[in-house]
């Protein structure tokens, strides 16, 4: 028998995020661990922690990858926090950890996230976020983005 082993979904977004947004993240994190995704991120506050958040009131599982060189850094939510040392090179490490991406409002990180994405082939949803290619599909609901991704990546 073949284990199947769940998908990782990574939730992007900005480090200092509105109300609104939180409210977002945090149901996208609730949406992905109810389909049983372990939700990937950076880590930190704002789009991160929100979206951690719901996943863990969901009982999902949460991967922190860090741009510092300490695991405390990491927002109380994240159950497997990893220390890159990498600043934002860690955002290839979030991006080739997913099997498709979330990205809600960010600024040049999350840009430069979904250009990774884009160039490994990895599906992106779009949130509220960066409007750069026909391949990232826009979306208006957080149900509606978990549902478009968690497609693609049963693919």
């Amino acid at each position: 028998m073949v284990k199947q082993h769940p998908r990782y979904i990574a939730v992007i977004g900005r480090g200092d995020c509105t109300p609104q947004e939180a409210e977002r993240a945090e149901e996208v994190g609730e949406q992905l661990a109810k389909r049983g995704a372990v939700l990937v991120c950076g880590g930190l506050g704002g789009v991160m922690e929100a979206a951690c958040r719901g996943a863990k009131g969901a009982g999902g599982i949460t991967i922190g990858i860090l741009p510092g060189v300490n695991r405390r850094d990491a927002n109380v939510y994240v159950d497997h926090a990893i220390a890159t040392g990498m600043r934002e090179g860690r955002n290839l490490a979030i991006i080739l950890t997913a099997d498709g991406v979330i990205a809600l409002p960010g600024e040049f990180g999350t840009l430069s996230e979904i250009s990774f994405a884009l160039k490994y082939n990895k599906p992106v949803v779009s949130l509220c976020s960066w409007e750069v290619s026909d391949r990232v599909i826009r979306v208006g609901t957080p149900a509606e983005a978990v549902e478009y991704i968690m497609l693609e990546v049963e693919k």
